[in-house]
């Protein structure tokens, strides 16, 4: 049940400008708890395994390459958040 409510949320935000705006604001990304109660606001209900699964789902079709490359986003992101 629950990515179909992630499914519909995100369907729901597609119609919606301003919430539209609020998932896509580069400048002021959401963190998981900002997306999950923006869309307990809108009437779903979304958990963090959701969202989880929802990204699972869509690194499936990505190949070697494509997943390599996100991995190593993630670690300079990551490098810059951790000081060490």
């Amino acid at each position: 049940m629950g990515l179909e409510q992630l499914d519909a949320f995100l369907a729901h935000a597609r119609e919606r400008p301003e919430l539209q705006r609020q998932l896509q604001d580069q400048s002021n990304p959401l963190d998981l708890a900002d997306f999950l109660a923006l869309a307990r606001g809108a009437g779903f209900e979304v958990i963090e395994a959701d969202v989880i699964a929802a990204q699972l789902r869509q690194d499936e079709h990505l190949s070697d390459a494509e997943l390599q490359e996100q991995a190593a986003r993630e670690a300079r992101r990551m490098r810059n958040f951790i000081r060490g």
